[in-house]
């Protein structure tokens, strides 16, 4: 099976052909093996022996290596939030020969506060077509191909997230990434990403997403060609998975089905540039060695993946909607109990079953910030041009839903039992922050308004009874 042919199955479970062959649990042209689990405390050795048992640092590791330690928490943070991994390697990370500052990327962004003349508050509904790829004369890699739409707050102050896109054509040669500011979680929408990151490789297809956590250094290479993608990075937190609740153990995505890289060293003596991500601003540092040296390693804090096809969808088995919070993947705390600073939901093929119930989206307003965009397929739930590879935006408390003809169709005639999203997957970064929107996707010529003359049909069809019911109760005042 290719990359498409994975977008058409209802569920990761049509590849297992009910058990009439070997199970599998990556897609059969990913090139690479993996640990499965989430918040796993891990190990893995590309030399078996390498790992030291008993102690992390002994006087002497295997080969002469170096061990290093990778500390994402508080030393003193709770078991259940400490987070660290060591990494037995060639030249440990220092090795390097110091920093010069880059050019700002006038796309990007990281300051989201109003104040910043660089971004835009706007309850206006806004939409993108299609962000475009880079012409074949251009030679645009994935850190030169990122451009942020919109977020919240900023990265010094540890709380905070941005959305971006990317867009590629060419990998990253002798080239690598690290984002001091927070964590990537990753949406290819088009064109296979293969990762090479300290802790091994990854292969990320669309309908699959990868997380590399802050200060994890990887390269991206384009194994299919030119590449498109969404990114929501946030600051201050981690990705963790929603709590079940009363769903109990099992449903929406399982632990199990998370998969993180094998080791995989690298020895080159050659020019490499490290490029980091700090404060929004980007700084160079180069080093004659591959930082991709890392023979084993073990702990917690590694990169991850998730193929989306596995999600288990659940929803009402009776009447009425269940609140979208039940499409969420992966969730990232604030510092208010209440409120995520971050969702990451899906919608994916699924049934819908509900009687005696309006089906499609129903009219709301809530405080969230929502982002959504459309890996592959038709989302249904949408009533204008919604294309795989743009965006849309709707900011907190401001009303949206289908317009009448839609609402009409839903009404008239009570829908059969049905699978819906079929060949499609769209998502959504929500967010309990105001976003603000970037001077880069303000001014883009993708960027489109909802027309509100959509909605003007929406009138009761019984008004000039309600006209009348209303006279005859203020007559009686």
């Amino acid at each position: 099976m290719n990359t498409d042919d994975y977008q058409s199955i209802f569920h990761w479970a049509e590849t297992q052909m009910d058990g009439e062959i070997p199970s599998f649990k990556t897609r059969l042209n990913d090139p690479y093996t993996y640990q499965a689990g989430f918040g796993n405390t891990f190990e893995s050795e590309a030399i078996p022996g390498t790992i030291p048992h008993g102690q992390n640092n002994p006087r002497r590791v295997r080969f002469g290596l170096y061990a290093e330690q990778m500390t994402a928490s508080a030393f003193a943070a709770p078991r259940s939030h400490n987070q660290n991994a060591y990494l037995y390697r060639v030249r440990p990370a220092v090795a390097h020969q110091g920093f010069s500052d880059l050019p700002d990327n006038t796309d990007t962004e990281s300051c989201f506060l109003p104040i910043n003349p660089r971004v835009h508050v706007s309850p206006t509904q806004l939409a993108w077509l299609p962000f475009e790829l880079p012409k074949d004369s251009e030679k645009v890699d994935f850190i030169s191909g990122l451009k942020t739409l919109a977020g919240s707050g900023e990265p010094t102050l540890r709380e905070g997230i941005a959305t971006h896109i990317y867009t590629a054509n060419v990998s990253m040669e002798k080239r690598a990434f690290v984002n001091s500011d927070g964590d990537f979680l990753i949406v290819p929408q088009q064109g296979a990403l293969d990762i090479q990151t300290e802790f091994g490789p990854l292969f990320v297809q669309p309908g699959e997403i990868v997380v590399i956590q802050r200060g994890q250094r990887f390269r991206v290479s384009l194994p299919n060609g030119a590449s498109r993608g969404y990114i929501l990075e946030i600051w201050g937190s981690n990705f963790t998975l929603p709590e079940l609740g009363p769903l109990g153990a099992n449903g929406l995505a399982n632990k199990r089905d998370f998969l993180a890289p094998t080791a995989a060293f690298e020895i080159t003596e050659e020019h490499w540039d490290v490029v980091y991500k700090l404060g929004g601003k980007f700084f160079a540092s180069s080093q004659e060695h591959s930082p991709f040296d890392v023979v084993a390693w073990h702990g917690n804090y590694v990169p991850y993946k998730y193929d989306l096809t596995k999600f288990v969808n659940v929803g009402s088995i009776s009447v009425d909607h269940i609140d979208p919070s039940i499409f969420c993947v992966l969730t990232t705390p604030s510092r208010d109990p209440a409120a995520p600073l971050a969702d990451f939901l899906i919608f994916s093929p699924r049934w819908d079953v509900a009687s005696h119930t309006y089906r499609p989206p129903y009219y709301h307003r809530n405080v969230a910030s929502e982002l959504m965009g459309l890996i592959y397929g038709e989302y249904g739930g949408r009533s204008d041009s919604f294309q795989p590879g743009g965006a849309s935006f709707e900011c907190g408390m401001v009303p949206h839903g289908v317009a009448y003809p839609e609402f009409k169709a839903a009404s008239d005639a009570a829908p059969p039992e049905m699978r819906i999203s079929k060949g499609a997957i769209a998502f959504m970064f929500e967010s309990s922050r105001a976003f603000t929107i970037t001077d880069w996707a303000w001014n883009s010529d993708k960027k489109h308004e909802h027309d509100p003359k959509m909605w003007d049909d929406l009138v009761a069809p019984q008004i000039e009874e309600l006209k009348k019911l209303q006279l005859e109760q203020n007559a009686k005042k």
